[in-house]
């Protein structure tokens, strides 16, 4: 049986290239083999060789991790964290209704 893969927009495609290009550069430019940053991320060679090629198959916490430890800014340039955009974000959360909830349907029973 053949397993097909899921599709993936091309802007999807070409963020995930974009991220892999840059852990790519920031792990040549700080010398670091590819042994090095996997062994510094916790995960297999293989694994890393995956998110340098941009494999969308590799959990995006794995990705993440692995950017900030080859020194990566991700989101904002020079934060060293988020949870101001965090709070922000969960403050707009807070106001918009829990669920979201479709519109019912007017029946027509004119006939």
């Amino acid at each position: 049986m053949e397993v097909r893969a899921r599709p993936y927009s091309r802007l999807t495609l070409e963020g995930l290239t974009l991220l892999a290009r840059q852990i790519r550069l920031a792990r040549k430019q700080r010398k670091l083999s590819e042994s090095d940053l996997a062994t510094r991320a916790g995960i297999a060679r293989s694994t890393l060789q995956l998110i340098e090629k941009a494999d969308p198959r590799v959990e995006v916490g794995l990705v993440f991790e692995t950017a900030v430890i080859a020194g990566v800014s991700l989101f904002e340039s020079g934060a060293t964290t988020l949870a101001p955009r965090i709070s922000q974000i969960d403050d707009k959360l807070a106001l918009l209704p829990k669920k979201e909830r479709r519109p019912r349907r007017m029946v027509k029973d004119d006939f």
